[in-house]
């Protein structure tokens, strides 16, 4: 993923999505639906939703692993590796101005937080 709405795609993600459309389209018993990545809908469908053509609204989202993780464990460990991440915030806060002033541009103190 290039950002969260972007995505470079690599040969193997054309070539995936390449093959599924010749699979639909030929109508092929090895065309599947798949949760995520594809759904083949009907004209009533489509209508039923106005017609748009979002492919969120049909194709859904693929399914979630559970990791067995504890929900009260997990939220510890995410807290404990946020906390770590906020205190190196605010050390490469502190080298960023630091570094700035030596070249002569000081910040005011709300610029950088």
């Amino acid at each position: 993923m290039v950002d969260q709405t972007h995505r470079d795609l690599t040969e193997e993600d054309i070539s995936r999505i390449a093959g599924t459309y010749r699979q639909w389209r030929i109508g092929s018993e090895e065309y599947k639906d798949e949760p995520g990545f594809c759904r083949s809908v009907g004209l009533e469908e489509l209508c039923s939703h106005d017609c748009v053509l979002t492919p969120g609204r049909y194709v859904g989202a693929p399914p979630v692993e559970d990791d067995d993780e504890p929900f009260a464990e997990k939220m510890q460990r995410l807290m404990a590796e946020l906390r770590e991440q906020q205190a190196e915030g605010v050390r490469l806060n502190a080298a960023i101005k630091k570094n700035l002033e030596s070249l002569g541009f000081p910040l005011r103190p709300e610029e950088l937080r």
